[in-house]
């Protein structure tokens, strides 16, 4: 169980890709993945993730060449493929349930496509992902890493200063190892559907349904008070 501290949560941080989306038969259920298949391009994707994977230093040059496979696909034909988003169990009910009393936004190392979809279907506060160019409706091949995947805490960081967050009163919500940076600096760490033992570490508590989330939030705020 991660380490518990004593501040009120004002902002909540999901990260995207496994957690509040679940492409499944995709790996690691992620956006990057979801749109190479629906672009025809998914086996090249694949490859380029066994071979960066292991690499953190290199992940821009991941990025890089993953959304070169996209040069020149239709921007609309992969939205319709990968549009409307795959919610996890109780996304929508439990963003309801919170909206008003939290700030709610992505931080991921996903698609912009998606992530921005999905700020805006769930009426989110904000959304920070990284960035596949486009030009007359079609991808161009280019891409921009806002979020590094192995560097979440530093995005995060970032994040919160750009917006006034005070860290520890930040409650984010992962699913995977590349979480567990992020998940160690906030206030609360929730695991959601957690990929890897080390997340469920990290976190004061696990999810299998959103649903599950206003109740930990609220059993979170009375040992706070």
């Amino acid at each position: 169980m991660g380490r518990v501290r004593r501040r009120g949560i004002s902002t909540i941080v999901f990260d995207l890709d496994g957690t509040l989306v679940r492409y499944h038969g995709i790996e690691f259920e992620s956006s990057w993945g979801a749109v190479a298949a629906a672009a025809g391009v998914g086996a090249k994707s694949r490859a380029l993730l066994a071979d960066y994977f292991s690499r953190p230093e290199a992940y821009a040059e991941w990025v890089a060449r993953d959304a070169a496979l996209l040069a020149g696909v239709s921007v609309a034909d992969v939205a319709a493929r990968v549009l409307p988003a795959p919610y996890a169990d109780g996304v929508v009910g439990a963003v309801k349930t919170l909206r008003g009393h939290y700030r709610m936004g992505i931080l991921s190392s996903g698609v912009d496509l998606v992530a921005d979809w999905v700020c805006e279907d769930l009426e989110l506060d904000f959304a920070l992902a990284n960035r596949i160019h486009v030009l007359d409706g079609r991808f161009t091949g280019t891409a921009e890493t806002v979020v590094d995947l192995w560097a979440k805490d530093r995005a995060l960081r970032v994040l919160a200063s750009e917006r006034g967050f005070h860290l520890d009163e930040i409650c984010f919500v992962g699913d995977h190892v590349n979480d567990v940076p992020a998940m160690r600096i906030v206030g609360l760490a929730v695991a959601a559907n957690p990929k890897d033992p080390a997340v469920g570490e990290a976190a004061w508590r696990t999810i299998r349904d959103f649903a599950e989330l206003p109740a930990v939030l609220e059993d979170w705020r009375r040992q706070a008070s």
